[in-house]
């Protein structure tokens, strides 16, 4: 086998179902209809989810046909693997809302030209109620309940849809939909995923193999997740990304080279060596955060975000470039200036405020209802990372 194909089928790959049959498969030559499904639930896709989609990529620049399911319909209906509580049911403008720059994003890594992108709303919408009963027969309550985030939720009798248990089988019969002949996914979405090779039975096509991949950590060590807000999206400016990245706990260093980088494996455990004889957790985390920025926005704005991240918190600096914030001369609270920076709710802004998170001149403000009143060129500090300039207009 190629030893493009041996890391493809190792590195970050958690479990293959019918591994041999993928190997003779792949060796042959023989181009796979690769299904690959994301759901629009919110507007930015995560380095976590892009972990995948290099995986995807892997496989186009070895000649495979790559299927993109949207998942317009699925994402109304909320894929429940990892949550441990109900997911809300959205409306079809809030995914219309999230899908309207989705594309440019899966373009920034997937080869769009070469790729099928499908919408499953073309044949979900369209299933009625009894194939979806005749796809039902094929699962058991206990198959349900077994699952982990379920079994939990049973147990601390918190609240389970039946449209919950629905979700497996829209995914797996878009398997049968588009004859997938490999799916990938993340640990989470095995049970998903083993649906699509049984609906595919259940219509006599051959059952696809699967691939799962390591899911990677977010900011604050749970899996990088959209609904927890702990993400790096692909769609992050550089600066953004590289501080995020220098934020991170030690402890995940080695995950985020292995998974959200192409560095060899060979170098990653030279690093993760030197960590361990007592090298400086900070210096192996540039050459993290370089490579990741490197990835997404180039090597020129990866070493310029590197200058930056020093001038700001080693040099104690201001930033090159901040937005501005058009508060000059204005009687305002601190609650709704930080309103205008952003900020979705008050309580949100009133919990910053009272951590200590936000700044004025290098002033840490702690009164949420306190008036000000903004000159031009103050700085407006929120968090480690955002500055906006007071302005005029």
């Amino acid at each position: 086998m190629k030893t493009d194909v041996k890391e493809l089928l190792s590195r970050g790959v958690e479990d293959v179902i019918e591994k041999k049959h993928l190997e003779r498969t792949l060796q042959s030559g023989k181009p796979l209809r690769v299904k690959f499904g994301i759901d629009p639930t919110g507007k930015k896709i995560h380095i976590g989810r892009a972990v995948l989609l290099w995986k995807l990529r892997a496989l186009q620049d070895l000649g495979h046909h790559i299927i993109l399911i949207v998942g317009d319909f699925t994402a109304q209906v909320g894929d429940p693997s990892d949550k441990l509580e109900k997911r809300p049911f959205l409306s079809q403008k809030q995914v219309e809302e999230n899908l309207k720059n989705y594309l440019p994003q899966l373009g920034a890594i997937l080869n769009l030209d070469k790729t099928e992108v499908r919408y499953n709303s073309e044949w979900l919408s369209k299933l009625d109620f009894q194939e979806t009963s005749k796809l039902a027969e094929l699962f058991t309550v206990q198959q349900m309940i077994e699952r982990k985030n379920f079994k939990e939720r049973w147990i601390q009798h918190k609240e389970i849809s039946i449209r919950e248990f629905l979700y497996p089988l829209m995914q797996g019969y878009d398997s049968y939909v588009v004859k997938a002949d490999l799916e990938i996914g993340g640990t989470d979405q095995l049970f998903n995923l083993m649906a699509g090779r049984k609906i595919q039975e259940r219509y006599g096509q051959e059952p696809q193999d699967i691939i799962t991949c390591s899911m990677l950590s977010g900011l604050d060590g749970r899996k990088m997740s959209t609904s927890w807000g702990n993400v790096i999206t692909i769609t992050d400016d550089s600066n953004e990304q590289y501080g995020k990245l220098m934020s991170m706990h030690d402890k995940m260093i080695e995950e985020y080279f292995t998974l959200a980088t192409t560095i060899p494996l060979t170098e990653i455990k030279k690093y993760v060596r030197a960590l361990k004889a007592g090298e400086n957790p900070k210096t192996v985390k540039e050459k993290l955060a370089s490579a990741i920025v490197e990835r997404y926005h180039g090597l020129k704005a990866a070493k310029e975000a590197a200058k930056e991240f020093q001038k700001i918190f080693v040099q104690k600096d201001l930033p090159s470039k901040m937005p501005k914030l058009k508060l000059f001369g204005k009687n305002i609270t601190l609650v709704d200036a930080l309103l205008k920076t952003g900020i979705k709710s008050k309580s949100e802004a009133r919990r910053l405020i009272e951590q200590g998170g936000v700044s004025l001149n290098d002033v840490v403000l702690n009164d949420s209802s306190q008036e000000l009143k903004f000159a031009i060129g103050d700085v407006l500090r929120i968090g480690k990372r955002k500055f906006f300039q007071i302005s005029k207009n």
